[in-house]
């Protein structure tokens, strides 16, 4: 049985360096979807923030988090949003305003993800931020419409496998209508 969701809201997820960006862009064309980069919606203290190498709390992600959630409820038409979603909590936000939202969660090591966020001079997010990621992030492979990958196959790979997933397992709450 091949499942077709319409719309499919989807969260490519993950800490700094994990290759959000580049997944996302690549995924959201393969689907047919607009692209939302989560970064783009950060207010600009928080940008101060974590340009001074400072890690965001869950008070300064709180309205961030709300705009996001905003922004995945008006996308009737599906969408792909870039956000590091690192908290069960915040994820739960997303999905309390688009009920069955999936979540591609790209796996790394500390290590991989200091030397892609090292190889990325001028990003708004420093090398120094990388740790308070790992410890912030809250695994995510027990939840539900969560598709688990490793950050470091090729592109075309993870997106070939996002496809197939999106067009043939049902999201969260459609398993009993599929």
């Amino acid at each position: 049985m091949t499942f077709n969701p319409v719309p499919t809201r989807l969260v490519v997820m993950g800490v700094a360096g994990c290759g959000k960006s580049s997944l996302g862009q690549l995924g959201a064309a393969a689907l047919g979807l607009p692209l939302l980069e989560g970064d783009d919606f950060h207010p600009a203290a928080n940008v101060a923030k974590m340009r001074a190498g400072v890690p965001l709390s869950d008070e300064d992600r709180a309205a961030w988090l709300d705009t996001l959630a905003q922004q995945l409820a008006s996308r009737t038409e599906g969408v792909v949003l870039t956000c590091s979603s690192l908290k069960r909590r915040y994820r739960e936000r997303l999905r309390a305003a688009a009920p069955g939202l999936r979540f591609v969660f790209l796996q790394l090591s500390r290590e991989q993800a200091r030397e892609r966020v090292a190889a990325r001079p001028g990003h708004v997010f420093p090398v120094s931020l990388v740790d308070s990621q790992f410890e912030a992030l809250e695994d995510p492979r027990d939840e539900p419409g969560v598709l688990a990958l490793d950050a470091m196959r090729p592109l075309p790979e993870l997106v070939a496998e996002i496809s197939r997933w999106v067009r043939s397992v049902p999201a969260p709450g459609d398993e009993v209508r599929a």
